[in-house]
């Protein structure tokens, strides 16, 4: 089963935090990555840019329309995501716990199972 991971971040706790904390939580992360990839859990993971580098595209009339900056006025962004392959929810949940963002009260860390890719419909 496959499960997205997303991390959501909050700046304003991130700037509350000492740089080695900043740092533990960067090396929690590669030790992270490393064990999924050893388990062979691990599809892909990217870090996200800051929404301020966003780009909202939307069509009104059949033209696009572009803004720049994030869509949403909110205190938390997307800052990066895990997509997996594990045995079950169980497994994924487990394994979200593992990501040091989770032991830091502001920043969110979201499971949600796959519902299809490539058109395929899993359920």
């Amino acid at each position: 089963m496959k499960f997205l991971i997303s991390l959501h971040i909050n700046p304003a706790v991130l700037d509350a935090l000492t740089d080695e904390e900043k740092a533990a939580i960067g090396e929690g992360h590669g030790r992270f990555i490393q064990a999924l990839k050893e388990s062979g859990e691990l599809i892909t993971t990217q870090a996200l840019a800051d929404p301020s580098q966003a780009a909202v595209v939307s069509v009104r009339n059949g033209q696009p329309v572009v803004t720049d900056g994030p869509f949403l006025e909110a205190k938390e962004h997307l800052g990066g995501f895990y997509l997996l392959d594990c045995e079950d929810r169980a497994r994924a949940i487990e394994l979200a716990g593992q990501i040091p963002d989770a032991a830091i009260e502001g920043l969110g860390v979201e499971v949600r199972q796959v519902m299809f890719a490539d058109g395929q419909l899993e359920a």
